[in-house]
């Protein structure tokens, strides 16, 4: 098997040649771009698996290039942001990150959540069709449908539903959907999970047949609505 392309797009030269020497160690073919017109170049030259996009880049910042790629691509991207970019990293997943991880950050940790994003893309086993309330997701091709549209969700986005259509009208905390969606425990103050689920529901669109209910403090159920099947 082909070691999987990741593209590192960060202006800061030795942190980009620090972690491509790392991630050659474990087993990723890696790329890196200092700025966004550079990515552009090197995405249109080959496709990646997966990008690492630094939010806070001189010229076009990473906000910009995250919401042209989602205008095309479904590839998954992980933003990395400073500590006091919140607000910047909750725009990046309400744009189509998949995740984020904060700076500074170890090499390891780096990997970890690369590889936890690959195995939602490349899960050969439970391979089934899940329906419920004119919604139909397909595990095999990563596709979802809406009485028989298809709908254009994220990697994170896709998991998150299919966790919640896996046990409709089961109440399932933030926790557990952090790990079956982003492969990670749930951190303090992460709000990762609230901003997918406000992805799907704007998606899902104001006449959904499914609800996707909110428990404060506690987590999210999935529901049919009346009338649908």
């Amino acid at each position: 098997m082909l070691p999987p392309r990741v593209l590192l797009v960060d202006d800061d030269t030795e942190l980009a040649n620090s972690v491509s020497d790392y991630l050659r160690i474990e087993n990723f073919e890696p790329a890196s771009a200092p700025d966004a017109s550079t990515a552009r170049r090197l995405i249109a030259e080959s496709p990646f698996d997966v990008i690492v996009l630094d939010i806070m880049m001189p010229g076009e910042s990473g906000l910009d290039l995250l919401r042209e790629l989602r205008r095309t691509s479904d590839v998954p991207i992980l933003m990395l942001t400073a500590r006091a970019e919140e607000l910047d990293r909750v725009l990046g997943l309400e744009l189509g990150a998949d995740d984020y991880l904060t700076k500074p950050f170890h090499l390891r940790e780096l990997a970890a959540r690369l590889r936890a994003i690959l195995r939602r893309l490349h899960r050969g086993a439970n391979q089934q069709r899940l329906r419920i309330g004119g919604l139909s997701l397909d595990t095999s091709s990563l596709s979802v449908e809406l009485d028989g549209v298809p709908l254009k969700l994220t990697s994170a986005e896709f998991m998150v539903l299919e966790a919640l259509m896996r046990k409709p009208g089961m109440l399932l905390s933030r926790s557990v959907l952090t790990e079956a969606a982003l492969g990670r425990p749930l951190e303090p103050y992460d709000r990762s999970i609230d901003t997918h689920v406000s992805n799907l529901r704007r998606k899902l669109g104001s006449a959904r047949p499914v609800d996707i209910r909110s428990v404060r403090g506690q987590g999210y159920i999935l529901r049919a609505e009346a009338g649908s099947p």
